[in-house]
C-alpha cells in the first residue's frame, strides 16, 4: 500500500512539473510575457506615424511610395470597417525612429487630391475611451439641451415638471 502511494506521489509531482514546463513555454520564456509585449508595442508606436485624410482610394503600396524617402517602412496599415469599406485613415511603421520626424514634415503633401494630415502615433493606454470622461459621452447623459423645447419652459424651474429626471432618487 506504501509503494502505492508512493508512485502516485510520483506520478503527482512530474505532472506538476510538465504544467509548470507548458506554462513558462506559453509565457514565452520568462515570467513577464505582458509587459513585454507593452514594450514591444510602445517600441513600434513610437516609430509609427498617424495619417490622416486618406483618400478612400489609396492602397498600402502607395503610402509605402510616398513615405518611402523618409525611411524604411516597415508596414502599412488602412484601417476599415466591418464593411471592409477604408476610413480614411492609415498607420505608417517605420524601422528607424528617425524616421517618424521627417514623415511628419510631409504634411499637406497630397494623394490623389488629398492633403494628408501626418503626426505621431500615441501609445493607447487602456480604459481611456472616450477621453477618460466617462460612460455617457461626459455631457450628462439624458437631459440636456433639446433645441426643439419651447423656450418658456427653459425659464421653469425644473421641479415644476415633476422633478430632475431619474436620478438617483435624490
Amino acid at each position: 500500500m506504501k509503494a502505492r502511494l508512493q508512485e502516485m506521489e510520483d506520478e503527482a509531482n512530474k505532472l506538476k512539473e510538465m504544467q509548470a514546463q507548458v506554462e513558462e513555454e506559453m509565457n514565452g520564456g520568462g515570467g513577464g510575457g505582458s509587459a513585454e509585449a507593452t514594450a514591444n508595442r510602445e517600441e513600434a508606436d513610437a516609430r509609427s506615424v498617424h495619417v490622416g485624410g486618406v483618400d478612400y482610394a489609396t492602397t498600402p503600396e502607395e503610402l509605402q511610395q510616398h513615405f518611402a524617402a523618409c525611411g524604411t517602412v516597415n508596414r502599412v496599415t488602412i484601417l476599415t470597417d466591418r464593411y471592409e469599406n477604408p476610413k480614411g485613415f492609415a498607420y505608417v511603421e517605420f524601422l528607424e525612429v528617425d524616421a517618424v520626424q521627417s514623415a511628419i514634415a510631409l504634411t499637406d503633401t497630397e494623394i490623389h487630391g488629398r492633403k494628408l494630415k501626418v503626426s505621431a502615433k500615441r501609445t493607447n493606454v487602456p480604459g481611456m475611451k472616450a477621453g477618460g470622461r466617462g460612460g455617457r459621452g461626459g455631457r450628462g447623459g439624458r437631459g440636456g439641451f433639446n433645441p426643439y423645447m419651447n423656450p418658456m419652459m427653459m425659464m421653469m424651474n425644473p421641479f415644476m415638471m415633476g422633478g430632475r429626471g431619474r436620478g438617483r432618487g435624490r
